[in-house]
């Protein structure tokens, strides 16, 4: 079993279940039948905001293969309190409870569902209920909302307050060189291209298995059984492949519930999936507004920064991001304040999508810093190496690592920064003005506590399985890449499993965090199993390995072999065999607590990424073109650089979208979101993208996780809208501080 070309953590691995995607093999929530299966279809409310004051629905119950429309008023029971229908990563707030009663609290809002034999009957049946209502004000206007806006008492865990320092208000006012102003962003819809679905299997002992689109089987689970009072161990929910998230599925959407309930309701197997239209009706990025004072002395050494934002929430529940702390952590300036709020609207609740707060924050706040660099007569990246600091300045602790100079310096060399031109309008390709710009980008290194199991077989197989999310960031093949190379097994030797409620346990899938966690679980794991083979080797007659320990030996191909003497080795099925063993499995946990993660120092774990960007702008119809993007990266260790440089290139895409392209517009007269198709809420296509190239810098890390990885799935977003925004400014001399930058813009 010797392997000559060794596969392990650095190796640019193709995904191991890349052809199950792309034959079709690979199952997605929708593509389940399990036998007598109905067909859900759930209609929306026509209205933003009141009351149900009656239901019409027997034309609908005529169309042939209607089985049953459900709705509040016939409903089977459900929880009753609050906190039974909240999940592990919800907002404070009430959670949205469809059909709990005849309150409407936005537009879309589910109020009925509709069960058939046929998707065609039930999307037609649905077409005829006749809803009443009795409507009441509503206000889905951001800026009237600003009104009420204000910073709830009770905080999420997840979100940050900033920490104040010196006394920036004074440090502003004597500033000779000021930036004020305020930036926006538009509301921002996920868009995977798998639409949330779920189908929930009906077994006859009162069980379910749910197939459902979500980045947390565990936590889906733990929702549908507290709901409707149904014992976990009655509910497995499988997840093996995820068309996209973007954090859409971080919690339980309505659409779980509207199938468990109907499953349960009618004891049988049932399927809804949701519409392109109907996925603009649950979470989406909040609007937002930031506005920001910097002060700086005449050399452009920063004396002064204010940082004062507020996004939107639901009525219903507080939806909170960090979005002020970014520019406060990553500059040097003695000087330092940000105040955040959340404005209430009568919309679904905003949540978290790619880097969120970050993606919303630092990309704002990156603006402003080029504004200051202007004012302070600054090369961009000479203005932020001037005021780089070496430590977490907001919270005033040392980073893990922090290779952001590395990578200005390497992004630079490769876009060729040296030869940009100072001043706007400077550069010109024909009929095209030319615009380059810079951003930072800044995202937590974040760790979160993952079990995984191994198990060995006597034929050399090993399956590693842990109950975490692939969401299309390539996990099945990171755990492949650690257990190769803590095992020193051929990765087409090793099986991974993930997506299953019955697994290990595993966090939702989110926040950069997966690779490292599960990661650092799958090697655990592996390396329990090692110290199991080894013991069993000492049954070999003659005991060729001796008293070797754990760290005298290294595994190989399929062998223990000895350090001191690699021409002494034991193959796995050897001393499996002398064993009688015909499997060896275990299961561990890895924790903060392990390889050195806690120190005695308290310090700050972030990725960071510069990212420079070249636009072309039609100087006649104000048309931009991204041309180019460089983006160098600091992230740990990279497991994989094959799909980790995927990951950036959606991250800057996405990044791209909203510099240009993405903003859900709302109808404030109706109260709803008004461009709710891909036709029409604009997303980067392939035309609208050139050349991206992704560096990975050298950042060794053995202090941020156990195996020095640092999640990349979101850096990638973080800055680039503003490095855009930045680029344009130097094409055009129009600086722009709504995103996304439309034509229309341009052109005032």
């Amino acid at each position: 079993m010797a392997s000559s070309a060794r596969i392990g953590i650095g190796s640019p691995l193709s995904r191991v279940d890349g052809i199950a995607k792309v034959t079709g093999a690979a199952k997605y929530a929708a593509e389940h039948r399990p036998a007598g299966m109905l067909y859900g279809f759930a209609v929306s409310s026509g209205i933003a905001k009141g009351r149900i004051t009656a239901i019409d629905d027997r034309a609908a119950r005529a169309v042939p293969g209607v089985v049953e429309i459900v709705t509040h008023e016939n409903r089977p029971r459900t929880a009753w309190l609050d906190r039974s229908h909240h999940d592990q990563v919800g907002p404070p707030g009430s959670p949205l409870r469809p059909f709990y009663d005849d309150k409407v609290m936005f537009s879309g809002q589910p109020v009925a569902l509709v069960l058939a034999e046929t998707f065609e009957a039930a999307r037609h049946a649905a077409a005829l209920v006749e809803i009443s209502y009795e409507a009441e004000a509503h206000n889905t206007d951001f800026d009237k909302a600003l009104a009420e806006k204000f910073l709830p008492a009770k905080k999420r865990n997840t979100f940050h307050p900033p920490k104040n320092r010196g006394d920036a208000e004074k440090a502003f006012a004597a500033a000779p060189l000021k930036v004020d102003a305020e930036y926006r962003l538009a509301t921002e819809h996920h868009n995977p291209m798998e639409m949330h679905a779920s189908t929930v299997e009906w077994h006859g002992d009162g069980s379910i298995t749910v197939h459902d689109k979500t980045q947390g089987p565990q936590n889906v689970q733990a929702y549908l059984s507290s709901v409707f009072g149904i014992s976990a161990k009655k509910i497995r929910v499988l997840n093996p492949y995820v068309g996209g998230g973007f954090g859409s599925g971080l919690r339980p959407q309505y659409h779980v519930y509207l199938t468990v309930l109907a499953a349960t309701m009618l004891e049988r197997s049932v399927r809804v999936v949701l519409t392109r239209q109907q996925m603009f009706t649950h979470v989406h990025r909040p609007e937002a507004v930031q506005t920001v004072r910097l002060g700086a002395e005449m050399d452009g050494r920063l004396t002064a920064i204010l940082n004062s934002a507020t996004t939107s929430t639901s009525r219903y529940e507080n939806h909170m991001e960090d979005v002020v702390i970014w520019g406060m952590m990553n500059y040097a300036c003695p000087n330092a304040s940000g105040d955040y709020t959340i404005a209430p609207m009568d919309t679904s609740t905003s949540g978290d999508m790619r880097a969120p707060g970050a993606a919303t924050g630092m990309a704002l706040f990156e603006i402003a810093i080029d504004e200051m660099a202007e004012q302070a007569k600054l090369d961009p990246l000479a203005f932020r190496l001037l005021n780089y600091s070496e430590e977490d300045a907001m919270n005033g602790t040392p980073f893990t690592s922090k290779a952001l100079r590395e990578a200005f310096a390497e992004g630079a060399a490769a876009f060729g920064w040296d030869r940009r031109k100072a001043g706007p309008r400077t550069m010109r390709d024909g009929h095209e003005l030319v615009g380059w710009g810079l951003a930072t980008g800044m995202w937590d290194a974040m760790f979160s506590k993952t079990s995984a199991s191994a198990k060995l077989s006597a034929n050399g197989d090993l399956e590693v399985a842990s109950a975490l999310s692939d969401i299309g960031t390539g996990t099945y093949t990171v755990m492949t890449q650690v257990a190769a190379d803590t095992l020193g097994l051929p990765p087409e030797r090793i099986t991974a499993r993930l997506g299953d409620s019955d697994l290990p346990a595993a966090p939702v899938e989110g926040g950069s965090w997966g690779a490292a966690s599960v990661g650092a679980a799958v090697q655990v794991a592996c390396r329990a199993i090692g110290e199991k083979l080894l013991k069993a080797a000492s049954s070999i007659e003659g005991k060729p390995l001796g008293s070797a320990g754990i760290d005298d030996v290294t595994f190989d191909g399929g062998r223990i072999v000895l350090k001191s003497d690699p021409a002494i080795a034991v193959e796995f099925t050897e001393a499996m065999r002398a064993a009688d063993l015909q499997t060896i499995e275990v299961e561990e946990t890895a924790s903060a607590g392990i390889s050195g993660m806690v120190s005695q120092i308290r310090k700050s774990r972030n990725t960071h990424c510069a990212t420079f960007a070249e636009v072309k702008v039609d100087e006649e119809l104000g048309v931009v073109r991204v041309t180019r993007i460089v983006c160098a990266v600091a992230a740990g260790r990279i497991i994989n650089p094959k799909t980790a440089r995927s990951q950036i290139l959606g991250g800057v895409v996405m990044g791209i979208g909203m510099a240009l392209h993405e903003e859900t517009m709302m109808d404030t007269k109706l109260g709803r979101f008004m461009n709710h198709s891909l036709a029409e809420y604009h997303v980067p296509a392939n035309a609208d993208i050139d050349s991206i190239e992704v560096i990975f810098v050298d950042e060794p890390d053995p202090e941020v996780t156990p195996l020095g990885v640092k999640g990349v799935g979101e850096i990638g977003i973080v800055g680039t809208a503003a490095a855009v925004a930045n680029a344009i400014y130097h094409a055009t001399g129009k600086r722009v501080r709504s995103l996304p930058i439309t034509i229309d813009k341009l052109q005032d």
